[in-house]
């Protein structure tokens, strides 16, 4: 009998569960990335630390403490001299309407524009870009004077229409793109079937666009809300004013203390923290059903 020997080549063995060994340049990207979170979530932490704080405790103990004993005298005094519910009715209104507004007008020109083949289609498309890239500062003294003229100065639907406008500006730039790669197929099947160009809008692309159009929806929602230059140049009386417009001018006041200040920003965040987490889930299927795709 002939013993056989078995023959082991060197070579590298492979890291039990797939994990490959650290490089120093992963370590030193990780290292960035914890930094990073550190800088973003460090403003989040002094606004949460120091919103229920007292002014004696805020003296004493300094920003960066915990607070000795909650103290939600801060968020009251904003609470009350803002009227806050009022504003966020106001901010809520006025980024709801202008969400769904903008993503109506965003489709049914992306549809003409896509879907439609109309002539000069690329430069139309540039156009809205272009126009979504003009600074808000430049819009300022003829939107003043033209509001001014029609009675909407000071009224919550002259910053709706600004602002629909722009969304849907860059609504149609995204969505043009989107729909200029739609299936024909499906198109064409739809039309033979004595489906109308309307038909075919709501029961066809619609359907099939509808997370892409959710993500538009809820982004346009949180930019609306984030909004301050307008609102602060449109909306000059107090009950009109948004969110932000209301946190910004009181953190000028001379009788606000850091307390009240880190309130506001507290209050401010919280409205659109609750519709991110709401949404989540929409926006996350929206962005996967686009990768997918």
């Amino acid at each position: 009998m002939h013993a056989t020997t078995a023959i082991v080549t060197p070579g590298k063995t492979r890291p039990r569960g797939g994990m490959t060994k650290k490089r120093p340049i992963d370590w030193l990207l990780l290292a960035l990335v914890v930094v990073g979170a550190l800088l973003i979530i460090a403003p989040f932490y002094l606004v949460l630390v120091n919103s229920f704080k007292s002014p004696v405790d805020y003296a004493t103990s300094g920003p960066l403490a915990f607070p000795e004993t909650l103290d939600f005298g801060g968020i009251i005094k904003f609470w009350e001299r803002v009227n806050f519910p009022e504003k966020v009715w106001n901010s809520i209104f006025i980024a709801g309407i202008v969400s769904v507004l903008a993503v109506v007008i965003s489709m049914l020109n992306a549809f003409a524009i896509g879907i439609g083949r109309v002539r000069g289609r690329s430069w139309i498309v540039l156009l809205f870009l272009l126009a979504n890239l003009l600074p808000q500062e430049a819009l300022l003294y003829p939107l003043y004077y033209m509001f001014k003229s029609v009675g909407l100065y000071d009224n919550v639907w002259a910053v709706i229409i600004v602002f629909t406008v722009i969304q849907a500006a860059f609504g149609t730039y995204l969505l043009s793109s989107v729909y200029g790669t739609f299936p024909k197929e499906i198109l064409e099947a739809a039309s033979l079937d004595g489906a109308s160009r309307w038909q075919i809008l709501w029961r066809v692309v619609f359907p099939i666009s509808r997370p892409t159009l959710s993500v538009l929806l809820i982004f346009f929602f949180i930019w609306t809300w984030n909004e301050f230059l307008i609102p602060l140049t449109f909306l000059a009386s107090n009950a009109n004013q948004t969110v932000p417009v209301a946190i910004s001018v009181l953190q000028g006041d001379r009788l606000m203390d850091v307390t009240t200040t880190s309130a506001s920003a507290l209050l401010g965040i919280i409205p659109t923290l609750i519709f991110f987490l709401i949404f989540q889930r929409t926006l996350t299927r929206g962005i996967t059903a686009g990768a997918v795709k």
